[in-house]
């Protein structure tokens, strides 16, 4: 019971930091636009892709639930899952036209585009961010090497 609730602990606390950075980049979106208001739909469509997102990325990206599986496989997985889960919620709540072809292809080209540039970005941040550990365990080892 007790990893249990640690487990949904840390998904309470990714669907809070994903729903606020959506809704963040949602409203300057909107702004950039001339929307002066949101409608409740759209937030609660936010809320429920985060929710069902930050599942499917725990699912993922976790050990907890899928232990030992590459990197690639955790991302074409990740893929796999949220694509169509984004792809109902575009669609149940009127993101785009969905009776337009080309709609489409915008929405899916978009959708690739921002899950690349994600990739990328967390791929970026953890190399510099393993460098930076690296270098201070290096400096551990020296200064214990005596010891």
């Amino acid at each position: 019971m007790k990893k249990f609730m640690k487990c949904v602990l840390e998904w309470k606390t990714g669907v809070s930091l994903s729903f606020t950075a959506s809704m963040l980049i949602y409203v300057v979106i909107a702004l950039i636009m001339g929307e002066k208001q949101v409608q409740a739909t759209s937030i609660f469509a936010m809320l429920a892709l985060c929710m069902a997102g930050t599942f499917v990325q725990y699912l993922c990206f976790t050990d907890n639930i899928i232990k030992n599986m590459r990197y690639t496989r955790r991302l074409l997985l990740f893929g796999a899952l949220f694509m169509p889960l984004l792809t109902g919620i575009a669609v149940a709540f009127g993101w785009f036209p969905a009776q337009k072809p080309g709609a489409w292809i915008l929405f899916l080209a978009l959708a690739l585009a921002v899950f690349a540039a994600m990739t990328l970005g967390f791929e970026m941040y953890f190399r510099v961010a393993g460098r930076k550990y690296d270098g201070l365990l290096g400096q551990y080892r020296e200064q214990h090497e005596g010891e």
